[in-house]
Order: structure tokens, then C-alpha cells, then sequence
């Protein structure tokens, strides 16, 4: 896995720059827009109460430092490789780069998992809605994520040409089912029909304080507000990226986090006291029954669970496209067994890559659903945000310690102190103190996939190293032979 300073700043780009400001800040929004919030805000309600705006702006202000350590390093090495690059600059360590590269694949898995979860509650809600008699319940969700997930091996497998204009045109829909829910929540307030006043009113389920109940949501939270950092992989085909960059991602950070803080408050204002606690227990559909209970007489809220399903069904396939293609990569460069490196002749896509991860996809949904006594959506959406706050953390390092290079007059440089916060708080909502102790299923499934990985990698360097003493071997017979 090593990396030259050639590699990093090579002398010309390899891709063609087609994507201008708009386009760029439409994909950043895209990409963080999508299943965080339909999965995460009825859970953050649970902790917070009426505040739960609250951990999505403190959510933002994580993000956002750590953002600051993307910019600077995205202008000073405008290569698409993200994180695992970064780590590898600054380090050098070949495990350590594994590692934060593994994360991220398990991070790719498990949100796309949880996506699957949501997407199937949403689909049985619509069908139901419309009249289609469909089952209901764990099991009819478990079965419909899990032929989801095979859907989406199938796409892959196929092969997926991602396009910058079919993003936009999904980044409208995403905007559009969350602006549904802003407008009706608003016009609820409007004529009266919503309490205003519990927006500021502090309820915590667990019977915790403010600032650890805040805490807790903020974790939680965190799955919403990732994705941005996806938008490093585009560098290379963004004109101007040293200028344009740094003001359309924290734009576009800016705009995410005001549609959901506006969807918050019409989901505390719409849904009656105590209702919210109700429908995370029974099936998770909040921003549905703002819909529901605000618009009762119109047939929006027939058409809204499918606007969700096409929002998530996106973000699940981005989420595996990216996980088989670094699963890929990574057995390309030795580092994961060969195997996994295998393409399809005719469509040259990566069916090892791909098997792997969905059958990682599909195994987790099982355990998590009958074995670890806590909901699908809550366990992954949460292993998510774990594996990603300490990636992050590790990229906020890595700023600090690649000051040593030198740095492009027209880059972004972040003040020192930003990247020292973001590590710090990342590293805070990362521990245990920040999650329930149902919660605790989060580290072991994050645990559980790194030492998997560990496990490959151990296996790959042990078989290359006997294939390269079995290669020395014979050349040393030969010699003597001569």
C-alpha cells in the first residue's frame, strides 16, 4: 500500500473536470442527505425530548471540524482516495492504513444495512397504505431487507455507471420527501394544530442530565451527518477544486443541517406528547406520522414512504459500490487475499468484492435482528457513526502531523486548533459514556468486523510471505546450480 509523492500529486489528472460549484454542492448534499434522518430522529427525540434539534447542530459542529481537516487535505493532496491516502501520508504504517480503510469498508456495510432495514419498514408501510395487504412485522421487515441487499448485489454485479446528473436528480427527491414534512409540520403551526412550545422543552427517556442525554443524541446523530466526506473522492473531476471546494462543502454541511433541524421541529411539534416514544417501539416511521397526523386529509402520506424508499435505496447502493471497489483495491495491493480482488469476465466488475460484503450485509442483519436483543436500525446506524468517528479522529490527526509537508500556495489550511477539537471530540462521542448500555452491541459489531479483517490480512501477509521465501528458494537453487 505504499504511496509515492508522485502518486499524491501526480502531474496531470486522470479523470476529466466536468463538476462546477453547483454541481458539486448538489452531490455533497445528496450524499449527506438520505437514511440519518428518517432512521435517527425518533430515536434522538427518546433522549433529548423537544430539543432535539439540539444534537443535530451539535452533530454539525463536529462534522464541520473535522470538514476543516478534509478541506486542507483534499487541497493539499487532490487525489480520490480519502482517508486510508491521508492515514498512509502521515504514518506510514501499513497495518494503520489498513485498519482506517477496513473501517471504512465496515462503515459502507453497516449503513447500507441500515438502509436496507428502513427502506423494507417503509416499502411494507407503503404497499399497506395503498391497499396491498402485505404482512407486517420483524420478520416480513428481516426477509424484504435481506432480498433488498440481494437486489443490490445484482445491480453491482451488473455493473453501475454513477453519473454526477442522476445524483442531482436523487439529491430532489431526498429534498423534496424532507420538504413535505418541513411545509406540513409548519402549517400545522401555523393554524394552531401543533404545540410550538415543547421544541424547548428537555424530556430524557433514560432519566439522564441534559448534557449526557445531549451527549447520547449527538452520537446518534452523527449517523446523519455523514457522507461529505465522499465528496473527497470527486476532487478529481471538480474545476478549480482549491477555490471551489472549501465553500461548497461547508455550504453544503450548512444546508443539511438546517433541513433537519427544521424537520425536527415539526416532528416534536406535530406528533403529540408521548406518541413519539410509541412509534420508535413500534416500527420507527416518525417523519411518516408527521405526514399522517399534519396532512390527514390529503394523500401525501400514500406517496411519502415511497419517496423515502427511493431516498434510502441510493444511499444502500453507494454505501456497497463503495465497500466491494476498496474490497477490491485492497486485494489488488496484497493486502486482503487475492480472491477477493476476482472480476467477472464480460462485465469486469468485482463479483468476489461484492459476494463478500453482502454476504457481511446480510449476516448482520440476521444477528442483529434475532440475537442482539436491540433493533437493526439502531444497532447499525450506530456501529456506523462509531466506525467513522474514529476515522475521523485518526484524519484530524493526520492534518497535524502533514503540516511537516510542504503545502500548494492556493490550498486550504485550517486554524491548528480546529483539527485538535475535532480529534478530541470525536474521540469523546466515540466512548462509551456516549451511548446506552443497550448500545454496547455497537463496539461489538465494530469489533467483531475488524477482527475479521485483522484475520484476512494476517492470512494475506503470511501466505505472501512463504510464496515470496518458496520464490527466493528456487532462485538461490538455481544460483547454486550454476
Amino acid at each position: 500500500m505504499a504511496t509515492t509523492q508522485e502518486d499524491v500529486n501526480g502531474p496531470t489528472p486522470d479523470l476529466k473536470r466536468v463538476m462546477g460549484p453547483g454541481l458539486l454542492l448538489l452531490f455533497i448534499v445528496g450524499d449527506i442527505l438520505g437514511a440519518g434522518v428518517y432512521a435517527v430522529t425518533g430515536q434522538m427525540a427518546t433522549e433529548v425530548g423537544g430539543i432535539v434539534w439540539l444534537p443535530f447542530l451539535v452533530a454539525f459542529a463536529v462534522a464541520t471540524l473535522t470538514a476543516y481537516s478534509y478541506l486542507e487535505l483534499v487541497t493539499k493532496y487532490p487525489r480520490a482516495a480519502g482517508a486510508a491516502l491521508y492515514t498512509h501520508q502521515a504514518f506510514g504504517v501499513h497495518f494503520v492504513t489498513f485498519l482506517v480503510a477496513f473501517a471504512v469498508i465496515c462503515s459502507g456495510v453497516t449503513s447500507a444495512s441500515t438502509s436496507s432495514n428502513l427502506l423494507a419498514t417503509n416499502l411494507l408501510a407503503g404497499l399497506d397504505g395503498i391497499g396491498m395487504g402485505v404482512p407486517m412485522g420483524e420478520n416480513a421487515v428481516t426477509v424484504v431487507a435481506l432480498l433488498f441487499m440481494l437486489l443490490l448485489a445484482a445491480i453491482n454485479l451488473r455493473g453501475v455507471g454513477e453519473s454526477v446528473k442522476f445524483n442531482v436528480v436523487l439529491t430532489l427527491v431526498e429534498m423534496s420527501a424532507l420538504a413535505i414534512v418541513i411545509v406540513i409540520g409548519f402549517v400545522a403551526m401555523g393554524r394552531g394544530n401543533a404545540d410550538v412550545g415543547r421544541i424547548v422543552a428537555f424530556e430524557s427517556g433514560a432519566d439522564r442530565g441534559i448534557f449526557l442525554a445531549v451527549t447520547v443524541a449527538t452520537a446518534v446523530a452523527f449517523f446523519s451527518m455523514v457522507g461529505f466526506e465522499d465528496s473527497v473522492n470527486m476532487v478529481e473531476e471538480t474545476k478549480d477544486p482549491e477555490r471551489v471546494f472549501p465553500r461548497m462543502m461547508l455550504t453544503g454541511l450548512g444546508i443539511a443541517v438546517i433541513i433537519y433541524v427544521l424537520v425536527a421541529i415539526s416532528v416534536i411539534a406535530v406528533i403529540p406528547e408521548g406518541r413519539i416514544e410509541e412509534v420508535v417501539a413500534e416500527d420507527g416511521k416518525v417523519l411518516l406520522n408527521v405526514v399522517q397526523i399534519g396532512a390527514p386529509g390529503l394523500p401525501v402520506d400514500k406517496i411519502f414512504p415511497f419517496l423515502t424508499v427511493f431516498a434510502v435505496a441510493n444511499t444502500a447502493l453507494i454505501n456497497m459500490l463503495m465497500a466491494s471497489r476498496l474490497l477490491y483495491g485492497m486485494a489488488h495491493q496484497d493486502v486482503l487475499p487475492r480472491g477477493l480482488g476476482k472480476v467477472l469476465p464480460g462485465r469486469r466488475t468485482p463479483w468476489a468484492g461484492i459476494a463478500f460484503s453482502t454476504a457481511l450485509a446480510l449476516g448482520l442483519i440476521v444477528v442483529v435482528t434475532y440475537l442482539s436483543g436491540t433493533t437493526v436500525i439502531g444497532a447499525l446506524s450506530g456501529t456506523t457513526g462509531l466506525l467513522l468517528l474514529v476515522v475521523f479522529a485518526v484524519v484530524n490527526v493526520a492534518v497535524l502531523v502533514l503540516r511537516r509537508d510542504p503545502t500548494p500556495d492556493l490550498a486550504f489550511r485550517a486554524p491548528t486548533a480546529v483539527p485538535l477539537v475535532g480529534a478530541v471530540a470525536c474521540l469523546f462521542l466515540a466512548g462509551p459514556w456516549a451511548r446506552d448500555r443497550d448500545d454496547w452491541v455497537q463496539y461489538q459489531i465494530a469489533g467483531g468486523m475488524l477482527l475479521l479483517g485483522v484475520v484476512l490480512w494476517a492470512v494475506t501477509w503470511f501466505t505472501n510471505r512463504a510464496i515470496r521465501a518458496q520464490a527466493t528458494g528456487f532462485r538461490d537453487i538455481e544460483h547454486l546450480e550454476e
